[in-house]
This record gives C-alpha cells, sequence and structure tokens, in this order.
C-alpha cells in the first residue's frame, strides 16, 4: 500500500477521533449534569463513581489516540 494512502487514512482518522475527543470532552465539561441523569436512568450509579467513570474514559480515549491515530500520522508524514 502506498505512503500517500496510508498517510490520508491516517489524517482522516485522526480528524475523526479527535472531533469525537473534543465533543465528548466539551459535553463533559458543559453539561455533566444533564449526562448524569441520561446515565443514571440506565444504570444505577453514583455520581462520584460517574465522575470517576467519566475522567477514566476521557483518559483513556486521549491515550489511544495519541497512540493509534496522531503517532502513526505524524510518523507518515516525517517519512513522506
Amino acid at each position: 500500500m502506498p505512503i500517500e494512502t496510508l498517510t490520508t487514512f491516517f489524517m482522516w482518522c485522526t480528524i475523526i477521533n479527535a472531533a469525537i475527543l473534543i465533543y465528548s470532552s466539551l459535553l463533559l465539561w458543559l453539561a455533566p449534569d444533564f449526562i448524569y441523569r441520561i446515565q443514571s436512568k440506565w444504570f444505577p450509579i453514583s455520581r462520584d463513581t460517574f465522575n470517576i467513570v467519566a475522567y477514566s474514559y476521557l483518559g483513556l480515549f486521549k491515550l489511544l489516540f495519541f497512540v493509534f491515530s496522531l503517532a502513526p500520522y505524524l510518523a507518515l508524514l516525517i517519512l513522506a
């Protein structure tokens, strides 16, 4: 597979994942009570547990975003 195709793939992967990360972060920052009310209707969860889970989700997603989207894209840009 040509490097240009891989670079384009990882570019779009990075853009989409960054948009999801920013959207999730903004929702959890601007409307945490709204999200907690929705989630607590589906799952019996305390507010403290919800905060831990939300913080862990954002941290894990950010780590996976850097490792599997951004780093390969930057490496391909350096190679090209």
